[in-house]
């Protein structure tokens, strides 16, 4: 997995490229928990993101709890199969996706 990361003042964009799962997700929460206080908006990017597993849905459900306190969060550009497990899970009624 590869994170892209851009802050500028109260607005953090975040692009996750290949899996976010087991393995990986701890390096996504590390990344939020630096930037995340500091935010009013936050995005992600999921165009490149291929999988993501229920330790990835974890960490979005937290930084939402969070975003929902302090500001908005947005997911953009997810792939079919990505939304297909948002579906599944319910996902699709809890975030803001575009």
């Amino acid at each position: 997995m590869e994170i892209i990361k851009k802050i500028d003042g109260c607005y953090g964009y975040i692009k996750v490229i290949g899996r976010l799962d087991t393995m990986t997700s701890p390096a996504l929460e590390a990344e939020l928990k630096e930037v995340i206080g500091d935010l009013e908006e936050l995005e992600f990017d999921f165009e490149k993101l291929e999988y993501i597993s229920s330790a990835g849905l974890r960490v979005l459900l937290s930084a939402m709890k969070t975003m929902n306190r302090q500001g908005t969060m947005v997911v953009k550009n997810v792939s079919d199969d990505v939304m297909d497990i948002f579906e599944v899970t319910g996902f699709t009624d809890i975030l803001n996706i575009e």
